[in-house]
Protein backbone atom coordinates (compact mmCIF):
# COMPACT_ATOMS: atom_id res chain seq x y z
CA UNK A 1 0.00 0.00 0.00
CA UNK A 2 1.22 3.02 -1.56
CA UNK A 3 1.18 6.40 1.33
CA UNK A 4 1.48 9.67 -0.04
CA UNK A 5 3.15 11.86 2.40
CA UNK A 6 2.73 15.35 0.61
CA UNK A 7 -0.15 16.58 2.11
CA UNK A 8 1.66 15.99 5.63
CA UNK A 9 4.77 17.76 4.07
CA UNK A 10 2.84 21.07 2.52
CA UNK A 11 0.56 21.18 5.71
CA UNK A 12 4.09 21.84 7.75
CA UNK A 13 5.11 24.36 5.10
CA UNK A 14 1.80 26.09 5.15
CA UNK A 15 1.92 26.25 8.97
CA UNK A 16 5.63 27.89 8.77
CA UNK A 17 4.46 30.10 6.19
CA UNK A 18 1.39 31.43 8.19
CA UNK A 19 3.53 31.69 10.86
CA UNK A 20 6.03 34.21 9.40
CA UNK A 21 3.42 36.48 7.84
CA UNK A 22 3.29 38.69 10.99
CA UNK A 23 7.18 38.90 10.17
CA UNK A 24 8.78 40.99 7.67
CA UNK A 25 8.62 40.88 3.94
CA UNK A 26 12.28 39.84 4.01
CA UNK A 27 11.61 37.07 7.07
CA UNK A 28 8.52 35.83 5.25
CA UNK A 29 10.82 35.29 2.52
CA UNK A 30 13.41 33.63 3.97
CA UNK A 31 10.98 31.06 5.63
CA UNK A 32 9.20 30.15 2.44
CA UNK A 33 13.06 29.42 1.00
CA UNK A 34 14.22 27.24 4.16
CA UNK A 35 10.48 25.23 4.45
CA UNK A 36 11.50 24.74 -0.06
CA UNK A 37 14.77 23.23 1.53
CA UNK A 38 13.33 21.25 4.32
CA UNK A 39 11.13 19.21 1.98
CA UNK A 40 13.65 16.23 1.90
CA UNK A 41 14.37 16.32 5.78
CA UNK A 42 11.07 16.55 6.47
CA UNK A 43 10.01 13.35 4.17
CA UNK A 44 12.62 11.77 5.59
CA UNK A 45 11.60 12.24 9.59
CA UNK A 46 8.19 11.35 8.43
CA UNK A 47 9.71 8.17 7.05
CA UNK A 48 11.66 7.53 9.81
CA UNK A 49 8.31 7.92 11.94
CA UNK A 50 6.38 5.15 9.97
CA UNK A 51 9.50 3.04 10.57
CA UNK A 52 9.45 3.04 13.72
CA UNK A 53 5.64 2.27 13.89
CA UNK A 54 5.94 -0.32 11.70
CA UNK A 55 8.65 -1.64 13.49
CA UNK A 56 6.15 -1.87 16.50
CA UNK A 57 3.73 -3.03 15.22
CA UNK A 58 5.38 -5.94 13.61
CA UNK A 59 6.33 -6.92 17.63
CA UNK A 60 3.25 -7.28 18.06
CA UNK A 61 2.23 -8.94 15.05
CA UNK A 62 5.26 -11.95 15.31
CA UNK A 63 5.50 -13.95 13.11
CA UNK A 64 3.82 -11.76 10.70
CA UNK A 65 5.38 -8.43 10.03
CA UNK A 66 5.01 -4.74 8.80
CA UNK A 67 7.61 -3.07 6.49
CA UNK A 68 8.83 0.12 5.03
CA UNK A 69 9.74 0.63 1.01
CA UNK A 70 10.22 3.68 -0.78
CA UNK A 71 9.10 4.00 -4.36
CA UNK A 72 9.30 7.60 -6.22
CA UNK A 73 10.01 8.97 -2.18
CA UNK A 74 6.86 7.58 -1.22
CA UNK A 75 6.58 5.46 1.75
CA UNK A 76 4.78 2.20 0.68
CA UNK A 77 3.38 -0.29 3.02
CA UNK A 78 4.37 -3.74 2.70
CA UNK A 79 2.27 -6.35 5.45
CA UNK A 80 2.88 -9.65 5.64
CA UNK A 81 0.52 -11.66 7.69
CA UNK A 82 1.42 -14.20 10.33
CA UNK A 83 0.43 -17.67 8.76
CA UNK A 84 -2.75 -19.43 9.66
CA UNK A 85 -3.36 -21.75 12.83
CA UNK A 86 -3.51 -24.50 10.61
CA UNK A 87 -0.89 -23.56 8.12
CA UNK A 88 1.44 -25.28 10.61
CA UNK A 89 -0.12 -28.07 10.83
CA UNK A 90 1.52 -30.81 8.18
CA UNK A 91 -1.31 -32.44 5.97
CA UNK A 92 -0.95 -35.88 6.35
CA UNK A 93 -3.84 -38.64 4.95
CA UNK A 94 -6.23 -39.70 8.09
CA UNK A 95 -4.65 -42.67 10.10
CA UNK A 96 -6.08 -45.81 9.56
CA UNK A 97 -9.22 -46.43 11.97
CA UNK A 98 -7.70 -48.80 14.82
CA UNK A 99 -9.27 -51.82 16.54
CA UNK A 100 -12.25 -51.61 18.04
CA UNK A 101 -12.42 -51.19 22.01
CA UNK A 102 -12.15 -54.08 24.16
CA UNK A 103 -15.93 -55.22 25.93
CA UNK A 104 -15.94 -53.67 29.37
CA UNK A 105 -15.94 -56.55 31.72
CA UNK A 106 -19.26 -56.75 33.05
CA UNK A 107 -19.87 -55.10 36.59
CA UNK A 108 -19.50 -57.34 39.66
CA UNK A 109 -22.81 -58.38 40.89
CA UNK A 110 -24.39 -56.29 43.38
CA UNK A 111 -25.19 -58.36 46.74
CA UNK A 112 -28.66 -58.71 47.07
CA UNK A 113 -30.80 -55.72 48.68
CA UNK A 114 -28.21 -53.61 46.83
CA UNK A 115 -29.57 -51.42 43.93
CA UNK A 116 -27.31 -48.76 42.01
CA UNK A 117 -24.03 -46.72 42.72
CA UNK A 118 -22.73 -44.66 45.18
CA UNK A 119 -19.92 -42.15 44.63
CA UNK A 120 -16.64 -42.35 47.15
CA UNK A 121 -13.83 -39.99 47.15
CA UNK A 122 -10.62 -42.10 48.00
CA UNK A 123 -7.36 -39.71 48.90
CA UNK A 124 -4.49 -42.57 47.94
CA UNK A 125 -0.29 -41.43 47.45
CA UNK A 126 0.58 -40.83 43.96
CA UNK A 127 2.77 -43.76 43.72
CA UNK A 128 -0.32 -45.88 44.63
CA UNK A 129 -2.21 -44.24 41.76
CA UNK A 130 -0.15 -44.89 39.74
CA UNK A 131 0.20 -48.79 40.27
CA UNK A 132 -3.43 -49.17 40.33
CA UNK A 133 -4.19 -47.25 36.93
CA UNK A 134 -0.86 -49.29 35.24
CA UNK A 135 -3.41 -52.86 36.67
CA UNK A 136 -6.37 -51.43 35.21
CA UNK A 137 -4.56 -50.71 31.82
CA UNK A 138 -2.72 -54.30 31.97
CA UNK A 139 -6.61 -55.91 32.41
CA UNK A 140 -8.43 -53.56 30.01
CA UNK A 141 -10.38 -52.37 32.28
CA UNK A 142 -11.01 -48.55 33.76
CA UNK A 143 -10.00 -47.72 37.30
CA UNK A 144 -13.23 -47.42 38.69
CA UNK A 145 -13.70 -51.05 37.48
CA UNK A 146 -10.67 -52.48 38.92
CA UNK A 147 -10.96 -50.63 41.98
CA UNK A 148 -14.32 -52.06 42.56
CA UNK A 149 -13.47 -55.28 41.77
CA UNK A 150 -10.21 -55.37 44.54
CA UNK A 151 -12.68 -54.09 47.10
CA UNK A 152 -15.50 -56.74 46.45
CA UNK A 153 -12.61 -59.46 46.39
CA UNK A 154 -11.11 -57.93 49.80
CA UNK A 155 -14.51 -58.25 51.31
CA UNK A 156 -15.46 -61.17 50.00
CA UNK A 157 -12.82 -63.48 48.88
CA UNK A 158 -9.13 -63.70 49.79
CA UNK A 159 -8.44 -63.95 54.06
CA UNK A 160 -7.20 -60.51 55.64
CA UNK A 161 -4.03 -60.15 57.58
CA UNK A 162 -4.92 -59.06 60.68
CA UNK A 163 -2.75 -56.39 62.53
CA UNK A 164 -1.66 -56.88 65.71
CA UNK A 165 -2.42 -54.21 68.30
CA UNK A 166 -1.51 -53.26 72.08
CA UNK A 167 -3.70 -52.67 74.79
CA UNK A 168 -1.50 -51.85 78.15
CA UNK A 169 0.37 -54.61 78.16
CA UNK A 170 -1.05 -57.34 76.13
CA UNK A 171 -0.63 -58.19 72.61
CA UNK A 172 -3.37 -58.96 70.37
CA UNK A 173 -3.24 -61.27 67.02
CA UNK A 174 -1.29 -63.53 65.38
CA UNK A 175 1.83 -63.92 63.24
CA UNK A 176 3.33 -66.60 60.56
Amino acid sequence: MLMDVTPFVENLRRALVASAAVAAPETRAAVENLTTALDSAVRLTLIDALSAAADEVTRELAPGSVEIRIRNREPEFVVTPPPAADAFTPSFPPPPPGPPPLPTPPEPPLPPGEAGTARLTLRMPESLKGRIEEAASQEGVSVNAWLVRAVSTALTGAPRESRSSTTGKRINGWAR
